[in-house]
């Protein structure tokens, strides 16, 4: 049976610097209401980030387009927030933080077992759900692994995960360094699906000059072709001459069928700035200008003449993509396929740019 990977992350977009805009504001105490210095405050997927200073506050200029912002502190419930250039208070924003309360935990202790040596059991089952199993993955290390605990549920027959701290991921196939806030990850057995959230921010490592070249390689391999590269072609109209062909799934014969204009809007609708995408059925994305790995096709029992790579995404509701690819609601998105496939270890910065000035 063909195992089912499921992302509940946008792993959008790349970004233009040249119409910038700059978000700031303050974190505080929900308890004290005192401000909270040395607060982490990023934008999701991305290298953009700073720490809150003595007052609680803080300042950066993003790339135009969509961000989620994200604001964590240990020992706290992490927040976040949906900004645009159009967004309201850009200059005001206000995270008011609270502790976080150990009864969530306790009842997922309750209601699951929490295996006692659980790396040592599940660590490799984990990093392949997590990392990917590319060749990218074989380069990435999760430096911190006793800050994960986990629990296997024999009634629901499903394991879940929980990380205490966030995870350092070093990944030397790209030349980043990840810290990941992981926020849930489930597999069921039954249905062989994966289901993770979270939020990334990554710092580029410094490297020699081969690697550094080899890095600014690998990294556009990376992005050429992702979901981020797809969104953003999406929204510039540029899908065709990007590699891409869609197709939609005809519900009466339950067959993909061409989809020759993907801004019919049935589909979808362009205004303000924003895309619209509401598909009414599942969408089948395939990507004609790089093969899949040949892992890929052995593991998911494909014929190893395969030369496209093709993914799928089913829309729980109609979501919003901005110029630079990011979309929302993230969790109304869900990818299969190749998409699915690359994990952690293939994800690319939403601010990243190709050489040249492609999309």
């Amino acid at each position: 049976m063909q195992k089912i990977f499921i992302i509940i992350l946008c792993l959008l977009p790349a970004s233009l610097f040249a119409q910038g805009y700059r978000v700031s504001g303050t974190v505080i105490d929900a308890q004290t209401q005192q401000p909270m210095a040395g607060a982490s405050v990023f934008c999701q997927n991305t290298t953009i980030g700073t720490l809150t200073n003595s007052n609680g506050e803080f300042s950066m200029t993003v790339p135009a387009g969509g961000y989620d912002i994200i604001v964590s502190f240990t020992g706290y419930e992490t927040q976040s927030a949906s900004v645009t250039a159009q967004s309201e208070n850009l200059a005001q924003l206000r995270f008011v933080l609270k502790e976080k309360s150990k009864s969530m935990e306790e009842v997922s202790v309750v209601a699951t077992t929490e295996v006692k040596n659980g790396w040592e059991k599940y660590g490799e089952f984990f990093r392949e759900q997590f990392i990917g199993m590319t060749e990218n993955s074989k380069l990435c290390t999760i430096e911190n692994p006793s800050a994960l605990r986990f629990f296997f549920s024999k009634k629901r027959n499903r394991l879940k995960v929980l990380a205490s701290e966030d995870l350092i991921v070093t990944n030397k196939a790209l030349g980043y360094k990840i810290r990941y806030t992981l926020d849930s990850f489930t597999y069921e057995y039954a249905s062989g699906l994966t289901q993770f959230t979270g939020y990334p921010l990554f710092e580029p490592l410094v490297g020699s000059a081969e690697e550094v070249e080899k890095w600014k390689e690998k990294r556009e391999e990376a992005y050429l072709g992702s979901m981020t590269h797809f969104m953003k072609g999406y929204y510039h109209k540029t899908l065709g001459q990007d590699g891409y062909k869609i197709e939609l799934l005809d519900e009466k014969t339950k067959k993909f069928r061409a989809l020759n204009d993907p801004y019919d809007t049935a589909f979808a609708t362009l205004a303000d700035d924003e895309l619209e995408l509401h598909p009414p059925t599942i969408l089948r994305i395939i990507y004609l200008n790089e093969t899949p790995e040949q892992d890929y096709l052995v593991k998911n029992k494909l014929a190893l003449t395969n030369t496209v790579q093709i993914s799928q995404l089913t829309f729980r509701d109609a979501i919003l993509v901005e110029r630079n690819g990011y979309c929302y609601d993230q969790k109304d998105i869900l990818s299969i396929g190749y998409w699915a496939w690359e994990k952690i270890a293939d994800l690319m910065p939403y601010d990243y740019e190709v050489a040249g000035g492609r999309l």
